[in-house]
């Protein structure tokens, strides 16, 4: 009787019931091994020897396997299909091999299924390997990365800047992000613009919105009206002209569905629809996928597997009508540089059960399942079919020209089902607006005037990110990977050098400093070239054309020169440049336009920032002692 080991009760007790009683399945309870939180657990100096230890509650679930393998001489490792499980596995062998609870005569084999269903199981079953030794070494590396950074630099962080809870290798460039987002907003001066607006009557009494689009016989740009005086003049000058017709137009438009979901939308979406943080999404989606009710859901894959595609096509014909099923499969390509990531899309393992059919108990995890289903099932859905209106409006003498538009949806497709949300708008753009009908009008109709109104705005500041832009941005900058984001965003988060305020991530002070620190002291270090080629070079040693030592070793000969360096500096030249740098946060200029870090009580004083004996830091006067 093959002993089968997975990651958690959940996921054994489901593929339990598939396998049967000639296999006994048991839980690792996630990681066994891991490196000791204390200097020396890694050792450049020894060709990047790991020390690995087994954790407290670890030792239990090891002896629970061991004693199982004393009488089923067969062992099976089916932890998750990426990375991670594969290191899991890795640790599994080596952790029972020093036990001696591996014989030389015991096989040991590997399997992956992407979905815990009784098919994809079984099949799982019938194709074993052996562990995937360049994943495992990718894991190695990005884990001995990982601690030689928080455990060589956090320790400068605590001499040099204190109060500095710690560094991360992803974690402060994404710490950085958000940083450099709140400063862009601070600098950020806002610039006043104008449109002018009118209210038409067509013939029949219809009524239509117009933005004034010509004047003057030339284009309007954005800032061509700046202020109330030049609105006014654009006003009056619609408000003395005759108007008719001059063009309409309209085109017929599509719009396609989105991608089915990967690891990183999966929790956009999740953000934009219920709030959800990465961390929320990405328990929720565990307990679905150990549930078997939906694929593996770290992914960077939206490719489905054709019999997924099948499957989709017939639930929507069941469901919705043949029309709405596409006379040819959508097919969508993976993007991801890294195949080892590019699992199947996240979709449910059954397409024929909505959120109401597979019964779930827990509220979060089926609002999750239904936003899977709908993006899965609308992904292959036929596209939604729409009219588009445009109408100019004008004055006989060419002067002024005003635009109406509007758009009709002729078939909905898959807009019935499902539609993505959105992120922070830009101030300028037209939404699409789905279902606002122009009134009937021809060329040459005369069109009178009910209001024409002159409307003021301000450009706005970039938003400040939330969790869902968070993720799309390191996406986009290719810094960590879809097992990772989860962790980073809710690291900074715990760490409080971000703090979230109505779903926005908003730098706090010590955040700020540590930023500071590490961008004039390792500057290379956080930069975000530096840490996506980084996360390249992991991706070529899982391929298997990179060796993870050298890796190691090509990072570790520059870091410890940087580390050193930034150790000769004094705490007071480190606040000094840090001062520099913060000095429009710390000390905006003031109203009266005197110097800002002259002391307010001494009148003599210069204000810094300085540090307290107890830790932590403080605005002080250079008088003070």
């Amino acid at each position: 009787m093959p002993v089968v080991v997975v990651e958690s009760p959940a996921k054994a007790k489901t593929i339990n019931k598939y396998l049967g009683p000639d296999y006994t399945v048991l839980a690792s309870y996630g990681h066994v091994r891991d490196l000791p939180p204390k200097d020396g657990s890694v050792d450049p100096d020894n060709d990047f020897d790991m020390l690995w230890e087994i954790a407290s509650d670890s030792k239990k679930h090891i002896k629970a396997i061991a004693d199982a393998l004393a009488n089923d001489n067969e062992l099976i490792l089916a932890t998750d299909p990426d990375r991670e499980g594969e290191a899991i596995s890795w640790h599994l062998e080596e952790a029972l091999r020093k036990r001696k609870s591996i014989k030389k005569d015991t096989p040991v084999s590997r399997v992956v299924f992407n979905a815990i269903t009784k098919t994809a199981v079984t099949e799982a079953m019938k194709n074993p390997r052996v562990v995937d030794q360049p994943l495992v070494d990718a894991y190695l590396a990005r884990r001995a990365l990982d601690y030689l950074v928080g455990f060589k630099l956090s320790p400068v962080l605590w001499r040099r800047l204190p109060g500095a809870k710690s560094a991360g290798r992803v974690q402060s460039v994404t710490l950085r992000i958000i940083v450099e987002r709140e400063m862009e907003i601070e600098a950020f001066n806002n610039r006043e613009y104008w449109s002018v607006k009118a209210k038409l009557q067509t013939l029949r009494n219809q009524s239509v919105d117009a933005r004034l689009t010509v004047l003057a016989g030339k284009k309007l740009d954005k800032f061509d009206l700046e202020n109330a005086t030049q609105a006014e003049l654009a006003q009056q000058a619609v408000e003395s002209r005759d108007l008719t017709v001059k063009k309409v137009e309209a085109k017929p438009a599509n719009r396609n569905p989105s991608a089915p979901f990967m690891t990183s939308t999966l929790q956009q979406e999740a953000s934009r629809k219920f709030g959800f943080g990465a961390r929320m999404t990405m328990n929720a989606a565990q307990r679905l996928y150990e549930a078997g009710l939906i694929t593996y859901m770290r992914t960077d894959g939206i490719d489905m597997a054709p019999e997924a595609v099948t499957a989709a096509r017939e639930a929507i014909a069941a469901k919705y009508g043949q029309d709405y099923v596409p006379a040819s499969p959508r097919i969508y390509k993976n993007k991801a540089k890294n195949a080892q990531e590019a699992h199947e899309c996240v979709r449910p393992t059954d397409l024929m059960k909505d959120a109401e059919t597979a019964k779930i108990a827990d509220p979060d995890q089926r609002k999750l399942y239904d936003l899977i289903y709908k993006r899965t099932i609308s992904s292959q859905m036929e596209a939604a079919r729409m009219e588009r209106t445009t109408v100019d409006i004008g004055s006989d003498d060419g002067q002024v020209e005003l635009r109406a538009t509007g758009q009709v949806v002729l078939f909905d497709g898959f807009l019935r089902v499902y539609e993505e949300g959105r992120d922070d708008v830009e101030e300028d753009k037209v939404t699409d607006d789905d279902d606002k009908r122009l009134a009937q009008m021809a060329e040459g109709e005369a069109i009178s005037k009910t209001s024409v109104t002159p409307e003021q705005h301000f450009t706005q500041p970039p938003p400040r990110y939330t969790e869902a832009t968070l993720v799309k941005r390191m996406e986009e900058l290719g810094i960590g990977r879809p097992s990772t984001y989860a962790s980073i965003v809710t690291t900074i988060q715990d760490r409080e050098y971000v703090r979230k305020d109505k779903n926005r991530l908003i730098p706090e002070d010590k955040g700020r400093l540590v930023t500071a620190f590490l961008t004039n002291y390792f500057r290379k270090y956080v930069g975000y070239d530096y840490t996506a080629s980084l996360e390249e070079d992991l991706d070529h040693v899982s391929a298997g054309d990179a060796d993870y030592k050298k890796v190691l070793a090509d990072f570790w000969g520059d870091f410890k020169v940087t580390i050193d360096e930034a150790m000769d500096n004094s705490i007071t030249e480190v606040l000094d440049k840090i001062n520099e740098v913060l000095a429009p946060h710390i000390f905006p200029p003031n109203e009266e336009g005197t110097d800002p870090r002259l002391c307010p009580n001494c009148n003599e004083g210069r204000l810094s920032m300085r540090t307290a004996r107890s830790g932590g830091a403080f605005i002080g006067c250079s008088n003070y002692p």
